[in-house]
């Protein structure tokens, strides 16, 4: 977003403080040490999509020729300059990579080698999935839902991310504020599709300063008074209003963090979408906003043609993307780490694939299995994990596919969850499993990618859904509510006593519940939208109950 002011919601979002009051202790742990709150912690996620061509991003320097002259006589890297290329001469020579040049500071006004040389970029190589699937649709599949090519044993309608965010911060559902916020593309990410909760992100792309949510705002008001039940209409229907409510909800939270007072960005970012996009994240969280996931994205990496402007000139298409990606990321860092909030930020590159090590006839590279993540911050361990790939594997009876998988994606991200934002290995088992080897990710970490200042140690693994222990007394239903919540007993109740609080605790509402037709309703009309807690009590038991009026 360009230099943006949201100014503007739809006429029926109503203002909202950030946080509902219990967020601040949500998270604390009771061992408040260095490494043990986990509470300000969010990942942003760049999707580099299209299939990045990691060859030619990273070079293997150790097998150059055969690359240069074999494999990619037109479009190769030249090795013009490798003190300044290479991302460190002290690696080991199976590590030796060069940076295309597009990644390199000075000359470019890049950053890459930058964060490289400041100890705030670990590179992974090969990462990948078993069997890859080089279909564009079916890899992004994968890879959002988290599984691989032998299996969707993990869940084809929901989303890695979602089921991780709605495990490891149950506590804070719902909440006015989104747990995850999509920027850059209007197709909202299925990653963030959860199991159980609706709306649990935003996707704020295309909303501009006179009129921030307009997406979902087409009901007109008041949802359809009969939602049928048990049916995929019904369901669907469901989803719609749902969404509608925690967006007018959302978009007020994202307005304040945006509009506060101290949340401009501290440094210039270049012109290019990108960057606007990691501008919007920074000011944001700068802005006090609680969300803990963000993904950002920039297309057309799918360089079938045309990668490489002619033979032997390694400016065009990929250049130019490289050098956005690479550009925009380190104005970021540097914008983060203008003040503390950079200590809690760690950001990731991915791309559904990568692409063949042979170049085709049209100067450019076709659909092809591994590619290399970046991961960046003030708490990531600068280095390189893993070996050059082995560019012989491809030959012309594979289609010329590198194909060994040296990190699993989701080992990569099993990592970070546990490793920075302090999840128990049940989340990180609910977000993705091994289903072939019946083994869990969180025993497949990689190792070194958190500063040992940074790194969550498992005595203070905090993350973790402790809502499933907890004995339910009531139901409380529809939640988002417009006029009656309704209160059905689990256990017989004649009387039900109900207060009801605001997100700063303040007691709004209080009365009781006549049982005697096996239910009852809380007349919620008259309150303002937004985020409350309903405190229920009858015959020694309490419960309390987070509910979005609409």
């Amino acid at each position: 977003m360009k230099r943006r002011e949201f100014v503007k919601l739809s006429s029926t979002a109503s203002a909202l403080g950030l946080l509902p009051f219990e967020v601040g202790a949500a998270l604390k742990l009771a061992n408040s040490t260095m490494n043990c709150d986990v509470s300000s912690r969010k990942l942003i996620l760049i999707e580099l999509r299209g299939g990045n061509d990691g060859l030619n991003t990273l070079i293997p320097y150790d097998n150059y020729g055969y690359y240069s002259s074999v494999l990619r006589p037109d479009i190769n890297i030249p090795d013009v300059n490798f003190s300044n290329q290479a991302v460190d001469t002290l690696l080991p020579s199976n590590q030796q990579l060069m940076f295309h040049p597009a990644l390199l500071d000075g000359q470019y006004n890049s950053g890459f080698k930058g964060l490289y040389q400041s100890g705030m970029l670990r590179i992974l190589q090969s990462v990948g999935y078993p069997s890859a699937n080089k279909s564009h649709f079916a890899s992004i599949d994968l890879w959002s839902t988290g599984n691989d090519g032998n299996s969707w044993n993990n869940g084809k309608d929901s989303g890695w991310m979602g089921r991780f965010m709605e495990e490891a911060y149950s506590n804070l559902l719902p909440s006015n504020f989104p747990l995850g916020i999509q920027l850059g593309s209007s197709n909202t990410w299925l990653g963030f599709h959860a199991e159980h909760e609706h709306g649990i992100a935003m996707n704020i792309e295309g909303q501009d300063s006179e009129n921030f949510y307009t997406v979902l705002n087409g009901l007109s008001g008041q949802p359809p008074s009969n939602i049928p039940n048990n049916s995929h209409y019904g369901a669907e229907l469901q989803y719609v209003v749902d969404t509608d409510a925690s967006a007018n909800i959302y978009s007020q939270s994202i307005q304040n963090a945006f509009n506060a007072p101290g949340s401009n960005n501290l440094v210039a970012y270049p012109e290019t979408d990108l960057a606007n996009q990691l501008k919007t994240v920074a000011r944001l969280i700068r802005g006090g906003i609680e969300t803990k996931v963000y993904m950002v994205t920039i297309g057309g990496f799918d360089t079938h043609n045309a990668q490489n402007q002619g033979s032997g000139d390694i400016n065009g298409r990929h250049f130019e993307l490289l050098n956005e990606v690479s550009t925009a990321v380190d104005a970021f860092v540097k914008d983060v780490n203008s003040d503390s909030i950079g200590d809690d930020i760690i950001g990731i590159t991915f791309s559904e694939f990568g692409r063949k090590a042979k170049q085709n006839g049209n100067l450019g590279t076709d659909h092809g299995e591994i590619a290399p993540m970046f991961v960046f911050g003030k708490p990531v361990q600068g280095g390189v994990s893993g070996i050059n790939v082995d560019l012989t594997e491809a030959t012309s009876s594979n289609n010329w596919q590198i194909k060994t998988v040296q990190h699993d994606y989701r080992q990569v991200f099993a990592t970070l969850m546990q490793d920075f934002l302090g999840a128990e290995n049940t989340v990180v088992d609910n977000a993705f499993f091994d289903q072939t080897n019946n083994e869990s990710f969180s025993s497949k970490k990689i190792q070194d990618i958190i500063k040992p200042s940074h790194y969550v140690d498992s005595s203070c693994y905090a993350l973790s859904n402790n809502t499933t222990n907890n004995e339910t007394f009531w139901a409380a239903y529809p939640n988002p509510v417009y006029d009656k919540l309704f209160v059905n007993p689990i256990t017989n109740n004649s009387q039900v006593k109900y207060d009801i609080y605001n997100t700063n605790g303040g007691l709004i509402k209080s009365g009781k519940l006549d049982m005697q037709l096996g239910y009852a309703a809380i007349d919620m009309v008259s309150l303002p939208q937004g985020l409350y807690v309903v405190t229920l009590q009858a015959d020694g038991m309490q419960e309390s109950k987070k509910v979005i009026k609409a």
